[in-house]
Order: C-alpha cells, then structure tokens, then sequence
C-alpha cells in the first residue's frame, strides 16, 4: 500500500497525539492539530519527520475553512478534539454548554465539510468521530456531555450515509486508566476497575488500535465503537 496522510485533529496531547504517533509509526505522514501553531509544529517536530502541526479550533467553526487551506489531499481523517466539561441543569453555564456543542458536533461537521474535496471518494478513506460512553452512561455534571455525544452517534450514521463509499465511524471510549486525565486519579479509578470484567481498565493504546482498525476496515461503516473493556456489563 503507498504512503497515506491521515489528519488528526486534537493531536497535540492525551489520545489524540498517541494516534500521531501511529500513524507515523507505521510509515504513513500525519497532519496533526491543535489551538496554537507553535505548540502543534513543535508536537509535530517531537513525533517525526512525516509529521505536520497546523493550528486549528474546531470550536470556532467560521475559522475552519481558512485554517485548513494548508492541508493537501488526506485519506482519513480523525475528529479527536474533546474538552472536559462539568454542568448540570441546576447550575446551567450556557456559555460552556454553548461552546462543547459547537466544538463537537458543528466543528466536526464542518471540519469534514470543509476537507470533502481533498479526500478520495473510496472506501479506502476513513474518518473517525470521537464521542464518548458518557452518552449511555452519564454521570453527575455530564448534561452537556451526555447530549454532544449521543449527537455524534447520530452525525456518525447521517454522515455514513451522505458521503459514501467513504467510511463515517464512531469511537467511544469509556474511562481510560492510563490516560493523562485519569492517571493521576487513583482513588477514582479504583470503583470503574472494580465493575470491570477482569479488574482492568482500556488503555490509550486500546484506543489507538481501534482507531486504526475504524481507518483501514473497508467493511464498517456507520459503526459506534465501543472501547471500555466491557465495564458497562456489570
């Protein structure tokens, strides 16, 4: 297979970086982003040669198009911008809600919009929508990110219909031990652990194969993927 270019957006830090690496790990060049151009070339600098930072805020949706002229032809792409968010409906910040909302489900959607013409129409290209199991599991705090990702399942399937044969699939993770937002939270970890299958939680690395996987498999589609070690089992 010749060299791809897969852009991950959210790719300077946390999962999303991790996936960088992959790809360029495997021979493949990666365009990597995030909110400050300096920090993304130096990212990019740290993952490699085949690697390219380029500053992007999906969270400012207006700027997207303008953002991305720099970005050649790609044959996959991956939406992993995320932001942690607590609100509740008693306490509502309309603002931080207004925001996650737009960042999420009208950022990707016209991050995707905007770079339609520069990836092949095939199935050989993937894209991968980041969600989260909060949509199906939601915890105190998670009104807005409850909503925004039971919003990407719903955008994975309509955009699996509008753009094929491109490939449209949706990752969720659950709580990722050894990520950099729960590493350090020991005591929190114990009791997710404890309601796993087998005492052990998914890891970033977990995450990174099944985002791979969702990129080369021209046989799924339109998918949510799960990856939580089966802690919602029990």
């Amino acid at each position: 297979m010749s060299q791809r270019t897969i852009l991950v957006v959210g790719g300077t830090s946390g999962i999303g970086l991790e996936i960088a690496k992959e790809v360029v790990g495997r021979g493949d060049n990666v365009i990597l982003t995030g909110r400050d151009q300096e920090r993304a070339a130096a990212v990019a600098a740290e993952v490699g040669p085949n690697a390219q930072g380029l500053a992007v805020d999906i969270s400012e949706p207006e700027q997207i198009a303008e953002s991305l002229k720099p970005v050649g032809e790609i044959h996959g792409l991956v939406l992993a911008a995320i932001e942690r968010d607590a609100n509740t409906v008693r306490e509502y910040d309309i603002a931080r809600a207004r925001r996650l909302v737009t960042l999420k489900l009208v950022g990707y959607t016209e991050t995707v919009h905007t770079l339609l013409d520069r990836m092949p129409a095939s199935r050989e290209t993937g894209i991968v929508l980041f969600g989260g199991r909060a949509k199906d599991a939601p915890y105190p705090g998670s009104t807005t990110v409850a909503t925004i990702n039971g919003g990407v399942e719903g955008l994975t399937h309509s955009m699996a219909l509008e753009l094929a044969p491109m490939r449209v699939n949706g990752l969720h993770p659950g709580i990722i031990g050894d990520s950099p937002f729960w590493a350090d939270k020991p005591a929190a970890l114990e009791g997710y652990e404890a309601r796993t299958p087998g005492g052990k939680l998914a890891t970033m690395g977990d995450v990174v194969h099944a985002t791979m996987f969702l990129l080369d498999n021209q046989g799924i589609s339109g998918a949510s993927l799960y990856v939580d070690r089966g802690w919602r089992l029990t």
